[in-house]
């Protein structure tokens, strides 16, 4: 059974399409409404951390019109995951920076009542991008040798990939054991692409609305029939 499941959750808008709906963010919503389903089978399958990717670094130079409904959207669906009598510990994971004030306001107050829940450790990837991941870790990393004093030179010989993990957004997790991308692409797009290095995936044509119980019990049945050789 896979510790950590990462999840693109694609095709929001396409769902909508498809149905003649011609409000995409009605997709989006619908995609909303699923991502509880699925942290209740995480739970029952004793996943201990789930990352789902809402919104990328791209997705954030959308046309405002366009962008704005989708923040509320993801607000929503935050607070609701940080709701009382909900079973999480939720961790915003993205650069926070690039993101609206308010919807980083949010977004942070909502996780901060979340800590010890017994459930799920759920990582939320908004205004996320695995090269800017990447880029912020070696930068948090060169900011701390430097308030300790260390000189570029001295910092290079330390450096090595386990200081380069203390520093990304899922520091003190385990990296992803599965990688399940909804709508039919097989790319990662930029998701977790320091920490999946090992990972498995598993891709899946339905729609993310349409993601179903039995599709997330075959993507774990797929990776219980694997040999996993953490590349060798």
């Amino acid at each position: 059974m896979p510790r950590h499941v990462g999840v693109i959750v694609d095709g929001n808008r396409r769902w909508a399409k498809e149905l003649g709906i011609t409000d995409p963010n009605q997709g989006h919503r619908a995609g909303a409404r699923k991502i509880v389903d699925l942290l209740g089978w995480c739970d029952q399958a004793g996943v201990e951390v789930v990352t789902l990717w809402l919104l990328s670094t791209d997705n954030l130079s959308r046309p405002e019109a366009e962008l704005a409904p989708l923040l509320r959207i993801i607000e929503g669906v935050v607070t609701d995951l940080a709701a009382p009598g909900r079973n999480w510990t939720l961790r915003i994971v993205g650069a926070l920076d690039l993101l609206p004030a308010e919807t980083a306001r949010v977004l942070k107050e909502a996780a901060a009542g979340t800590e010890g829940r017994p459930g799920a450790e759920v990582n939320i990837a908004v205004g996320y991008g695995g090269r800017r991941e990447i880029a912020d870790a070696v930068r948090s990393l060169l900011h701390a040798h430097a308030a300790a004093g260390r000189s570029l030179e001295e910092v290079a010989d330390l450096l090595d990939v386990e200081h380069i993990s203390e520093h990304m957004y899922t520091r003190g997790q385990p990296d992803p054991d599965l990688v399940i991308r909804t709508s039919g692409e097989q790319r990662l797009s930029g998701f977790l692409l320091w920490q999946s290095a090992h990972s498995e995936f598993w891709f899946c044509e339905a729609y993310w609305p349409d993601f179903r119980r039995v599709d997330f019990l075959r993507a774990l049945r797929a990776y219980a029939a694997r040999q996993r050789r953490f590349g060798t």
